[in-house]
């Protein structure tokens, strides 16, 4: 079973998968600025293979683009654990760091390295781009 959940363990999720999900990291300034850290790592998983329990508060906000995020924290520890966001439906962005076998996990991807802060070391081999990634050519154009 694949599992994680906040720091003080209040809320707990399940990913119906098979395996540990891929993650990507993001070096943007917001993401800098959500994680208080260099990047964020983040996990794309079909929303219906998640499973959340326990007390989960939202935070939605809109984007410049227009679409609206909606940010999901442990109501307790408030560490962030989630978030969908309607140009990306059935999505979720799970942080990988609240896995519960999050040190098994190796980023894939690194997107907005322009950002990037300059200590950071990408793996050789990791998919790297400049800004955010480019989107999948089975995917719409808006």
């Amino acid at each position: 079973m694949i599992a994680g959940g906040c720091k003080c363990g209040a809320v707990r999720y399940a990913l119906a998968l098979d395996a540990l999900p891929l993650v990507y990291c993001c070096h943007c300034l917001t993401c800098q600025s959500w994680s208080g850290s260099a990047f964020s790592e983040n996990a794309p998983v079909p929303e219906a293979a998640l499973s959340v329990n326990g007390p989960v508060i939202e935070y939605l906000f809109t984007n410049p683009s227009g679409s609206q995020s909606r940010q999901r924290f442990c109501a307790t520890c408030h560490a962030r654990i989630y978030n969908t966001n309607s140009a990306r439906p059935g999505i979720a962005m799970l942080r990988a760091g609240t896995l519960d076998d999050s040190a098994m996990i190796e980023p894939r991807a690194h997107i907005w390295v322009k950002r990037k802060q300059p200590w950071v070391a990408i793996a050789p081999g990791a998919f790297r781009c400049s800004r955010k990634a480019p989107r999948r050519p089975s995917s719409p154009r808006s």
